[in-house]
């Protein structure tokens, strides 16, 4: 049975970090659907959490599989997870999105950031009845700029304290490297075993530094196919850091729940605005 088609008519808003937000988020989305129909859309291992109030119909969302009846969400977050995200809605979904990075990620949530691994939990789990005051504030708002600055307000309000000095180090090391720098090296600079900064590093973000530095290389390959700055791929898997051609291959059916080549195919079809897939600066 064919896929359905990417959502073709919807309204887009866009915000990049703001400077009281730079290092805490990638930026805010604010997306609204415009016509009624069965859409699909598909997110590749993004290394971002998402924060996301939703004012419309309940998306169907699943991790590495296809989303059925039961997988309806409609204010949630999640964590960092290793693999495809599946996304179904009907034609009049309506939301805002925050995406914080991992550290910042770690700044707004502390400690429970570990419990959203692999998992999509609603924002009142977490945040009790503040969620839905956030959400009655946001859904009386009818400016996405507006909603923006009282979604910044609101996490603003509530930071606290970030990770640890070494694993933010750690982080940082590996994302300016794009994932290729050895973990044992990145250990070494910070004066710990591997083994100790695989489990404080996990504790802190999530995922221990491997899934995380391989999730960070293949988003350098996505950048590399999207911008058109290698020569086949075969040359984007050398210039990212792969042994071959076959290991990214392998990536990308983990990652992005396809083949290099339908992954491209897929985004020729999908609008600009819908292809990104949590991009972050080196240093965050």
């Amino acid at each position: 049975m064919a896929e359905p088609a990417a959502p073709a008519k919807f309204d887009f808003a866009w915000r990049p970090p703001s400077p009281r937000m730079a290092g805490l988020i990638v930026g805010i989305t604010g997306y609204r659907e415009t016509a009624a129909g069965r859409f699909f859309h598909r997110q590749t291992a993004p290394l971002i959490v998402p924060f996301i109030v939703s004012f419309g119909s309940p998306y169907l969302i699943a991790l590495a599989r296809q989303p059925g009846p039961s997988d309806l969400q409609l204010s949630f977050t999640a964590g960092l997870h290793a693999g495809p995200v599946n996304i179904e809605s009907d034609g009049r979904a309506e939301s805002v999105q925050m995406d914080f990075t991992p550290l910042g990620a770690y700044h707004f949530f502390g400690g429970a950031i570990t419990e959203l691994v692999g998992r999509m939990v609603d924002i009142g789990d977490v945040l009790g009845h503040d969620a839905r005051r956030l959400r009655d504030q946001l859904g009386a708002e009818p400016c996405w700029q507006h909603r923006f600055d009282l979604l910044e307000d609101f996490v603003l309000r509530r930071l606290g304290r970030g990770p640890s000095e070494e694993v933010a180090f750690a982080y940082r090391m590996l994302a300016r490297s794009g994932g290729t720098a050895r973990i044992t090296a990145v250990a070494s600079e910070i004066g710990w075993s591997r083994k100790h900064l695989a489990g404080r590093f996990r504790s802190e973000l999530g995922l221990a530094p491997k899934p995380v530095a391989r999730m960070m290389r293949f988003h350098r390959a996505c950048r590399l196919a999207q911008a058109g700055a290698a020569d086949g791929w075969a040359a984007i898997a050398a210039e990212s850091g792969y042994a071959d051609q076959a290991h990214l291959v392998r990536e990308f059916v983990e990652f992005a729940g396809e083949s290099p080549t339908a992954w491209a195919r897929r985004l020729t079809l999908t609008d600009s605005r819908l292809s990104h897939s949590g991009e972050l600066q080196p240093d965050w």
